[in-house]
């Protein structure tokens, strides 16, 4: 792997957005497979120096030796970027933003292998985050919207169109972060970005999405009228692909059996299943939809007979189902809640 390549690893990435420099030098070696010793003629600093460096004994301070190890480990711009600009840390997306994508269908053409390398990047960062936390990747992937955006002034017709999808996609993952931070403003207006990206692009399957993702928030914030509302929207955008389907039929029905209405989340419920049944291969999804497996499928059912107080169903569809979530912490330990709780209700 080249080592420009190097850099899709999160953990480096996470590294440089912290501003740690030991933790960089240990983080690209990790990825590299190298020693300290091969690190040498990569950065010109002698192994004792970088082994000084990676356990905190010395302080990167100078100019210098940060451009050493910059040129030397062939870190991107954008990557850069992320380190300098204090915006890159603010939770509001800015009014630049929103200027660039203004001027999206200008006569141009645009080299969109940066953007190209930014989505397998994004596609990294979105599996990664379970594992990584969002806060320590929020200012890369801040920097990211930035680069995509920065293209699209040059770009028209489906090129522009493209661009949008792929801020989109990072503008709805910012606001997930941003959610879960408990920065309920910022949220909302990442979403509301994202939206209009999603449309101006022409893109269905994204803005159902975001729609989706507004009726979780309406629901969580303890509003499921407005929440069935808002995932109804999502279900009826045109031209939707079986995936995206499956996922606001899916949040339409937890909003359904949070106001009561039990027999029409049954039947969203079991409509999600048969949509995601459809897409059970990965290259059958949206690229933000990757986790939508059978497994997560049948979870998705086990949420809903949770929601409508059918316990045994519940416990039984995620019994069956979680040994899938093995390498996703956070939502094991969700569902074996859920699952213990369901079978306490058994009696």
């Amino acid at each position: 792997m080249s080592r420009r390549g190097l850099w899709t690893d999160v953990r480096l990435r996470a590294a440089w957005a912290r501003g740690d420099w030991g933790a960089v030098l240990r983080e690209y070696r990790r990825a590299a497979d190298i020693s300290q010793v091969a690190l040498e003629s990569l950065i010109g600093m002698p192994q004792p120096h970088i082994s000084a460096i990676e356990s905190g004994r010395r302080q990167v301070k100078t100019a210098e030796v940060r451009a050493r190890i910059t040129e030397g480990l062939q870190v991107p711009q954008e990557v850069i970027d992320a380190g300098q600009s204090a915006a890159y840390g603010e939770w509001e997306p800015s009014p630049e933003l929103r200027e660039r994508i203004a001027h999206g269908h200008r006569t141009g053409r645009t080299d969109l292998r940066t953007a190209d390398w930014i989505g397998e990047v994004l596609a990294t960062q979105r599996r990664a985050e379970d594992e990584i936390g969002g806060i320590a990747l929020w200012p890369v992937v801040r920097s990211q919207v930035d680069a995509v955006t920065r293209l699209i002034p040059g770009t028209s017709g489906p090129a522009a169109d493209r661009l949008m999808l792929l801020a989109a996609e990072h503008a709805h993952w910012l606001s997930w972060v941003a959610w879960q931070n408990k920065q309920r403003g910022p949220a909302l207006a990442w979403l509301d970005v994202a939206l209009g990206w999603a449309v101006d692009g022409g893109h269905s399957d994204m803005a159902s999405w975001v729609q989706r993702v507004r009726a979780y928030y309406c629901r969580s914030h303890g509003d499921p009228v407005r929440a069935l509302r808002t995932a109804e929207a999502a279900r009826s955008v045109s031209g939707l692909s079986p995936a995206a389907a499956a996922v606001a039929a899916h949040e339409a029905s937890l909003a359904a059996a949070a106001v009561g209405e039990r027999d029409r989340a049954t039947r969203l419920a079991d409509d999600a299943f048969v949509q995601a049944a459809r897409a059970p291969e990965e290259s059958d999804r949206p690229g933000w939809l990757y986790w939508l497996t059978p497994e997560r499928a049948s979870l998705h059912s086990a949420d809903a007979a949770y929601a409508c107080h059918r316990w045994q169903a519940a416990a039984d569809q995620i019994r069956d189902a979680l040994p899938g979530l093995d390498g996703y912490p956070r939502d094991r330990a969700h569902y074996q809640d859920l699952l213990d709780d369901a079978l306490r209700r058994v009696g």
